[in-house]
């Protein structure tokens, strides 16, 4: 099982899921109409290591974060 987070102003809870790829995980993600405006513009990482392939496989324990854009100062 992998837990997915969201971050910064994507204001929903942790997700516990069982899935092999990010692959697997993009379907999910696009079901949820709160989350479709952050799924093109957001960075993804695995296990706090950004990656660009959805075909990255996963392990148990594995966490993924979702990064959206943010303004800073």
């Amino acid at each position: 099982m992998v837990r997915v987070e969201f971050l910064g102003p994507i204001q929903k809870d942790a997700l516990e899921l069982e899935i092999k790829n990010l692959r697997d995980l993009a379907p999910i993600l696009q079901q949820d109409e709160t989350l479709v405006e952050w799924l093109d513009n957001s960075a993804v990482a695995i296990n706090d290591t950004l990656v660009s392939s959805l075909d990255v496989a996963l392990s148990d324990g594995d966490k993924i974060s979702l990064l959206p854009p943010v303004c800073g100062g």
